[in-house]
């Protein structure tokens, strides 16, 4: 879902972080704040005024999506589900969960928490509002007010529709869960359910863009194709979770990996090992067996062509760090989401700083491939 993030601070003990894509739409909301909305509603103030307007606006709104997921962060703490942080991208935010929810009331709270949040905000900003024209405050101030009252209320009311993963989709999920006991069950409803919905809003855009609202039929398009992703996406997840989670990596790992001597140049480690094996991945071990790091494929293209004859491993190999060892006992879990966030496809298994075995994604993507055709 995610591609670059930007750590901004941490709340509460939630990390907030923004992806890359939100600062373009933050971009984008100003300038359409700035030179639509606000003109359109309060006609005769200065170019800059509309421009501290939308510039305030999304501010205030950029601080209301943290508002929202830090309630469903909260809320999840209460029930001891773990939050990774919170992300901000180009369609709103979310609350990075580690686990699925221990229970459908735990869901239902969590999932609850976020419109009700919203429209607190829409409620509060609209009494603002009103107060700022009784005492004769500013027009853009209680322009902005206004605008952040009906931006929060939107909000509240679009992720009531019970699409998953909206968090409407999420009430229905935890109602399905608390009716039929079987969370794979009421996942696939709610999911199916968003994905029809996505293209609901795929159709809608079609036709705002040939009736000549070109940018906002461009928006509803792009936010059915999320929705319509994001919940097959959010399915498979669940598949994959349930198949691993609580599984050792000793399970998947393959004993006696092929290791590269330390000594070995960087030309035989090609010809006789990358070429031979087609693995990206070497642990590299010394002349007594110690395990000393590992050596990529990646790291062998930074080295210039010709110094393979004369370049050793040792001379270039990457030490152990938990970037690319976990231990035997972890949580299959653990080492899926270190392959993630690593991009690295195999992962040295250790026992006590003693390597053991390897684990390879291409392993547990076929463990998981069975898994679900055995047991539907």
């Amino acid at each position: 879902m995610f591609g670059k993030r930007i750590d901004l601070f941490s709340i509460l003990g939630f990390e907030v972080r923004i992806d890359l894509s939100w600062v373009i739409v933050a971009i984008l909301i100003a300038w359409s704040l700035s030179t639509g909305v606000f003109p359109f509603r309060h006609e005769g103030l200065s170019a800059q005024t509309y421009w501290t307007m939308g510039i305030l606006g999304a501010i205030g709104l950029f601080l209301s999506i943290i508002f929202h997921e830090m309630s469903h962060s909260l809320v999840a703490r209460k029930f001891g589900i773990a939050i990774k942080g919170i992300t901000l991208f180009i369609f709103g935010g979310v609350a990075e969960m580690k686990q699925e929810p221990p229970s459908p009331k735990a869901e239902f709270f969590m999932a609850a928490a976020g419109p009700l949040s919203s429209l607190l905000l829409a409620l509060m900003f609209y009494a603002l509002s009103q107060l700022a024209r009784n005492a004769g405050w500013p027009e853009p101030v209680d322009g902005i007010f206004r605008y952040l009252a009906w931006i929060n209320g939107m909000l509240a009311v679009f992720n009531l529709v019970p699409a998953f993963p909206l968090d409407g989709g999420r009430i229905l999920r935890s109602v399905l869960w608390g009716w039929k006991k079987n969370l794979r069950w009421a996942t696939r409803i709610a999911a199916g359910i968003g994905s029809g919905f996505g293209l609901v809003l795929v159709f809608l855009g079609f036709l705002q863009f040939f009736s000549g609202n070109f940018i906002g039929g461009m928006w509803w398009f792009f936010i059915g194709m999320f929705l319509r992703g994001a919940a097959g996406m959010s399915y498979r997840q669940l598949l994959v979770r349930r198949a691993l989670e609580g599984e050792p990596v000793r399970r998947f790992m393959k004993p006696d990996p092929v290791t590269a001597s330390s000594s070995t140049t960087l030309e035989k480690l090609v010809e006789d090992y990358v070429y031979r094996y087609q693995f990206k991945l070497f642990p590299v071990v010394d002349k007594e067996n110690q395990l000393l790091g590992c050596v990529t494929i990646k790291m062998i293209k930074e080295i210039p062509r010709k110094e393979w004859g004369r370049k050793t491993v040792g001379e270039i190999v990457m030490g152990c760090s938990p970037e690319n060892t976990i231990d035997s006992q972890a949580d299959a879990m653990e080492a899926l989401s270190l392959m993630n966030r690593t991009g690295s496809s195999r992962i040295m298994v250790t026992e006590e700083n003693r390597l053991v075995g390897i684990l390879s994604l291409k392993d547990m993507l076929s463990f998981l491939d069975l898994k679900v055709e055995l047991e539907p």
